[in-house]
């Protein structure tokens, strides 16, 4: 929690101004009893009506005064607290935008969400409390302490002994709940990712018929939430009894003492009912406190939760300028690349060299798990080569600027992703730039100016989030459109034309063509026929490149290869292709 105080630094004059507040207002609350018993042993016992009305007054005064000191050192709390979370926010999303894809390994999407919002909330919750009370209840306390030992010190037994119990109160509840703070976020975080998980996959879940298996999980982790819950809140909730019983104990008992030593000095009045308020602001102060001490371990875990992903240190650590000059011609080089994830014992990719050019087409092709998508996600440094080269225009992506080496690549993911926004905003996405003609004939060439014209505000049509309200194919399209508007000297199309029909995946890769003319073309594919034509074809087997050329040569030379073909034609036209192989 102290960590995440530093984020208090570029308000430290509003801090100041709080603390005067604050300490005016302790100091006006605590003249009152003092007043109240001058009031009585100088006013009513003498009779003396003019002092009566003359300390009255001044009471009024300081009571005005220390509700406005009270009000506006409450909305000043509240200020700070807003921007400093706020701040804290920032500095999350910020840190998660730079973390590549291996730093995030260890985080789920819900639990990252959780720490932005709901850790952060429970964050700023206690911060506005200590700026509120760390000051205040600890100064009301201790001069109330002072205060009125010197008034009754024959009486200041019974706050030590008001303190003795709401101390032992408060160590007893803080032992049992500050245990469970911990199991309540990891609970939180699996109720967030079960319902994103359904509400992504919801149809599955139909489909499936899988609906009350569904609600059966959620339920689970919903009832174990709840249990814990009460568990806290019947705890917490004892706090408040405790308190008052403590409080209404020591009235009884101040008020007991002091009729006896009224027998003995009448005049022992105006300090006994003096002393009986300051054992209620003493009280009041440690069951402040108690709030604070109660809150502070469970924001403590959330502030945890948040310095893990602030403290996460990104794997890939780019230059500040890029060294050397980048060739003006693109080429996508490996030069002897292994890979392997973090704590894995095999190699994801092993020994693997080829060299891309611009004008050509290089594919990749393998089963499913040979390491395809892998490979590709290399180039853009979503993950660094455990051992040997990538080279991005004649230079090591290790010695780029990063964004020097974005701008070279368009990226077209396996799974169509849009964000919020209009169809014009989602394609212009990689070139905010880019004029409406850009934006139209990016949309063209990749066959989605057809289906765009005809949605209800063409370009400017609404995109839902994640693209919720367009088909898969139209999303891959959008998607592609995004990559070409860019204008990129490396196109990477990880399976992308997947969900694309035959048709349109001819229509599309013919429209292409003029435009990757100078460019490098990356592609990942399943089909036989998006990659048959390629200038190069990189065949993938358990991570190793066991077949590289192109489609007649692998034909004749490439078992792998060759198989894969056979899987997806016909036997006449694979023996069709055989020929014209060894023709």
């Amino acid at each position: 929690m102290l960590k995440l105080l530093r984020f208090l630094k570029p308000y430290w004059w509003q801090v100041i101004i709080l603390v005067f507040l604050v300490g005016a207002q302790v100091y006006t609350t605590l003249q009152l009893p003092s007043l109240m018993a001058d009031i009585i042993n100088q006013g009513i016992v003498t009779g003396d009506t003019d002092h009566i009305w003359q300390i009255g007054l001044e009471m009024a005064a300081l009571t005005v005064f220390s509700a406005v000191c009270s009000l506006a050192s409450g909305y000043l709390s509240a200020r700070i607290g807003a921007y400093f979370i706020r701040d804290v926010r920032a500095k999350i999303f910020e840190k998660i935008m730079i973390l590549n894809t291996s730093d995030l390994e260890h985080f789920s999407t819900a639990s990252l969400i959780n720490r932005t919002t709901n850790d952060t909330n429970q964050v700023q919750q206690t911060v506005v409390m200590m700026l509120s009370l760390m000051l205040h209840a600890p100064l009301f306390c201790i001069i109330s302490l002072i205060m009125a030992i010197q008034t009754a010190p024959d009486m200041s037994w019974i706050i030590a002994l008001g303190i003795v119990a709401v101390l032992g109160s408060v160590i007893l509840i803080m032992s049992l709940v500050i245990p469970k703070f911990k199991i309540f976020q990891t609970l939180v975080d699996r109720i967030t990712l079960i319902t994103r998980e359904n509400l992504t996959g919801l149809k599955v879940v139909r489909a499936f018929n899988k609906e009350k298996t569904e609600e059966k999980k959620f339920k689970q982790t919903n009832d174990k939430l709840t249990k814990l819950l009460i568990f806290i809140d019947r705890i917490l909730e004892l706090q408040n009894p405790i308190i008052n019983i403590v409080l209404n104990g020591l009235t009884l008992l101040c008020t007991f003492v002091g009729i006896t030593l009224l027998t003995k000095d009448y005049s022992y009045l105006g300090s006994m009912t003096a002393f009986a308020q300051y054992v209620t602001f003493v009280m009041m102060s440690f069951l402040m406190l108690s709030i604070l001490f109660v809150m502070l371990p469970r924001a403590n875990v959330s502030a945890g939760r948040i310095n893990e992903v602030l403290n996460s240190e990104p794997k890939v650590h780019w230059k500040e300028k890029t060294i050397g000059v980048p060739d003006k011609v693109p080429s996508v080089e490996f030069k002897n690349v292994d890979f392997y994830y973090t704590n894995a014992g095999e190699k994801v990719l092993e020994n693997i060299s080829f060299v891309a050019k611009a004008g050509e087409t290089t594919a990749f092709i393998g089963s499913t798990g040979s390491g395809k998508s892998t490979l590709i996600n290399l180039v853009p440094r979503f993950y660094e080569p455990t051992s040997g080269e990538v080279l991005v225009n004649g230079i090591n992506t290790h010695d780029y600027e990063k964004d020097d080496l974005m701008k070279r690549i368009g990226l077209v993911p396996q799974h169509g992703i849009l964000f919020s926004g209009t169809v014009a905003s989602n394609i212009r996405f990689g070139a905010q730039s880019a004029t409406d003609t850009q934006v139209k004939e990016a949309a063209k060439i990749a066959q989605a100016s057809s289906f765009v014209e005809k949605m209800p505000n063409g370009y400017n049509s609404h995109i839902a989030q994640g693209g919720s309200n367009v088909s898969g194919g139209q999303k891959q399209r959008l998607s592609i459109a995004r990559a070409i508007c860019k204008n990129p000297d490396i196109y990477i199309f990880d399976d992308s034309f997947s969900a694309l029909d035959m048709k349109t995946d001819v229509k599309l890769r013919e429209a292409l063509k003029p435009v990757v003319n100078d460019a490098v073309v990356l592609i990942v594919a399943q089909r036989i026929s998006t990659i048959k034509n390629a200038d190069q074809i990189v065949v993938l087997d358990d991570g190793k490149i066991v077949g590289k050329g192109k489609h007649f040569d692998l034909l004749k030379n490439c078992a792998v290869y060759r198989s894969i073909v056979q899987s997806q034609l016909s036997d006449k036209e694979f023996t069709r292709e055989l020929k014209e192989a060894h023709a």
